[in-house]
């Protein structure tokens, strides 16, 4: 068998020299990529991690406040509101043995003024229970309350509610902001508007919710300047990132609160 000559000895040998350095170049790449993307993996689990950390601290700290918002709560329930009721009972019972007239008008002021204690007692129970964070929850209240507020007038309460999805989440601050937004309303409408009727409208578009409380009184003339009431419900709903509208063309008043979910 003839020796192949030195040339193409030399040709192979450097080949195979070139194709096992490419080779070694390959793996060496391959495992440098390798440790690149399990490093990049454990940084991204560890970042992953942090932010769970960072989450499960703000879940407990959201859970420590809606804890302690539930006890002041349960506190201003059974002590506040005991306290009042016993108020209320003394002075019904000094009224029944009290023979002075001015006596039992004093009285009669104080039943007034405890009544309406109770009340504001009941809205800021309402406010602080995180169990009322939702739509449904808010527009049941709101209609509860108006029908409260209108039955002792001569103006007829009429509500609807339109495609409301009732569990939809809305924030405490939000929710407080919207009822106050509807007290000075009906107040509005009860003071000023002279209507024997009023509607109060619920609609929810996707995450958009707006409520409407319109009548059918003698409306707002436009060259009036706008009260206090007026201008609050409007600030109200600016720093929540809402609108509020007061529409009074002819006959009745509209006033339309919208705002983002």
């Amino acid at each position: 068998m003839k020796e192949l000559p030195f040339e193409i000895k030399f040709i192979y040998v450097t080949a195979f020299i070139l194709i096992l350095v490419f080779a070694v170049f390959i793996i060496f790449v391959v495992l440098m990529y390798n440790k690149k993307q399990i490093l990049y993996l454990k940084e991204k689990q560890l970042n992953i991690e942090h932010q769970n950390q960072l989450l499960q601290k703000e879940l407990e700290k959201q859970k420590s406040i809606e804890q302690e918002r539930e006890r002041i709560s349960h506190d201003m329930h059974d002590d506040l509101g005991a306290g009042i009721s016993a108020l209320k009972l003394q002075a019904e019972f000094l009224k029944q043995k009290a023979e002075n007239d001015d006596l039992q008008n004093d009285l009669d002021e104080l039943l007034k003024t405890s009544e309406e204690m109770n009340l504001s007692m009941r809205e800021m129970l309402w406010s602080l229970n995180s169990g009322n964070d939702t739509v449904g929850s808010f527009i049941d209240y709101a209609i509860q309350y108006a029908d409260n507020f209108l039955k002792k007038t001569k103006i007829k309460l009429w509500s609807e509610s339109e495609d409301i999805i009732s569990d939809t989440p809305i924030s405490t601050e939000l929710r407080r902001n919207m009822f106050l937004c509807l007290k000075e309303s009906l107040n509005n409408a009860y003071k000023h508007s002279q209507s024997n009727q009023l509607k109060l409208s619920f609609i929810q578009k996707d995450n958009e919710f707006m409520m409407k409380v319109s009548d059918n009184g003698i409306g707002i003339h436009h060259e009036k300047t706008e009260g206090n009431g007026l201008r609050n419900m409007k600030r109200r709903m600016q720093e929540q990132n809402g609108e509020c509208e007061i529409l009074s063309e002819g006959s009745g008043t509209e006033v339309l609160f919208r705002i983002l979910l």
